[in-house]
């Protein structure tokens, strides 16, 4: 696929380092050369420097042949025009703009994004996708990641297994899915290192550190972590370091949960801090340098139930985390955008990596794959993703059995949503009009599971 990025900032760089994975031509146009010059170090992509904005820079790149355009420079404005320039000049099929700005988002405005206004086929706010992210993560205690299908009414969440003292862990995977099975949920997926294991017929153990997908009811998601050993008490007292917009959104949700007591936000710069203060209700915003001992005493910092690291800086969210783990009843939460810090903090204690690209490129998914997805999630750099897939009236698989698909092995079908049933066990069973189905796709069977659920 070829493929233009606009703005070579953390949201851009975050997406190339996502689609540089698979097999793309990318090219990336920033107005920086610094920024640029870093990409290019770091990714196969053509730099080029300018505005995505400009119709001479778009020709020039060879827009008229691009299959997609991702405009995620920090400027809306630019980012709308790069769009409507890449429409109307170049006829390009696919284009999404980065929109930051409340007063673009106003559900008032809703209309403004079609062929004959704005034509851009998806908004995405990075900011708001991490604040979600984090949020689901609060709500469910220990959880590493927690994906909502469904509109929400089915999730697949994921924990670390570090309590070895549990005698239900000890069975084998097939035993526990059977004990799990009357509860409508499963062990859809453990990651193993590099390894991902997917159930099977053949006897698998659970091992320390193994990292544990489950599906279920979304009701059901807390009474699963408990049967697990994860039985963590709602984060009552959580500290947020860095004052931006992810902060902002985050906490603007946490303010509604009557679990959290107390949030507490250090920024260092006095006008974000403020800026903060004035549109915040009951969260306390301290400004201050975020690791001085004087303002994490005044935070709480140590008695914390939960620390969130989203400053811009990976190495001070790295810091926090490591500072967090003192506190060995602490959940810390710590942003990266560089995968060399990403390996870093994975074996920080108590730590929860949130990688932006990771969530960037979940908001976009559905319109890189060429399928009829309705929901998708990356679930990590190189891991793979989770692809939520209706049955149409017209789909040409329907009335074919699970097996006659022929999924590479290596990916799966997790399951089947049938109305308010969810079959696991499900290599015979006829796919009928209205399944959901939600499947595993690994990166390099992305092009083969496309070509079956083609658009």
């Amino acid at each position: 696929m070829k493929i233009a990025v606009g703005g070579a900032s953390n949201v851009g760089k975050s997406i190339v380092g996502y689609l540089s994975l698979g097999n793309n031509d990318i090219v990336v146009v920033d107005e920086d050369a610094a920024k640029l010059d870093e990409i290019a170090k770091e990714y196969d992509v053509q730099p080029v420097l300018g505005s995505i904005s400009r119709p001479d820079i778009q020709e020039s790149i060879g827009m008229k042949e691009m299959d997609m355009l991702i405009a995620v420079t920090e400027s809306d404005e630019i980012n709308m025009v790069a769009c409507q320039v890449a429409y109307t000049l170049f006829n390009v099929p696919r284009k999404i703009a980065r929109v930051d700005s409340e007063y673009f988002l106003n559900p008032l405005w809703n209309t403004l994004y079609n062929e004959k206004s704005l034509p851009i086929d998806l908004v995405i706010t990075p900011d708001i996708e991490i604040a979600k992210f984090i949020d689901n993560l609060l709500n469910l205690p220990g959880s590493t990641a927690v994906f909502p299908f469904m509109n929400n009414k089915i999730n697949i969440f994921a924990f670390r297994h570090l309590n070895t003292d549990i005698p239900f862990m000890k069975f084998s995977l097939n035993h526990i899915n059977q004990k799990l099975k009357e509860m409508s949920a499963r062990i859809v997926l453990i990651a193993r290192g590099t390894r991902r294991i997917i159930p099977s017929t053949e006897e698998v153990y659970l091992q320390r550190n193994d990292l544990i997908y489950i599906s279920c009811f979304s009701e059901q998601n807390m009474d699963i972590m408990r049967l697990f050993g994860v039985d963590h008490n709602p984060y009552e007292k959580i500290v947020i370091f860095g004052g931006n917009p992810i902060s902002y959104y985050l906490a603007s949700q946490i303010e509604k949960n009557d679990n959290t007591a107390n949030c507490r936000i250090i920024e260092d710069d006095a006008r974000k801090a403020a800026k903060l203060a004035e549109h915040l209700n009951s969260t306390a915003v301290i400004t201050g340098e975020i690791m001085s001992d004087v303002i994490l005493q005044d935070a709480g910092f140590a008695t914390a139930d939960a620390s969130v690291a989203v400053t811009d800086r990976d190495k001070d969210n790295m810091l926090l985390a490591l500072l967090a783990s003192r506190n060995k009843d602490t959940q810390a939460l710590s942003l990266v955008n560089s995968k060399d810090y990403n390996v870093l903090t994975a074996n920080i204690r108590n730590n929860v990596i949130i990688d932006r690209s990771v969530i960037t490129i979940s908001a976009i998914l559905k319109y890189l794959r060429k399928a009829r997805i309705r929901e998708a999630y990356s679930i990590g750099r190189g891991m793979g993703e989770i692809w939520e897939i209706r049955i149409e009236n017209d789909s040409v698989n329907l009335g074919h059995t699970i097996r006659e698909l022929k999924i590479p092995e290596d990916s799966s079908v997790m399951l089947i949503a049938r109305g308010e049933t969810l079959l696991y066990e499900i290599e015979e069973t006829r796919l009928e009009a209205n399944d959901v189905l939600l499947i595993y796709v690994t990166p390099a069977n992305i092009r083969r599971i496309e070509s079956i659920f083609y658009l």
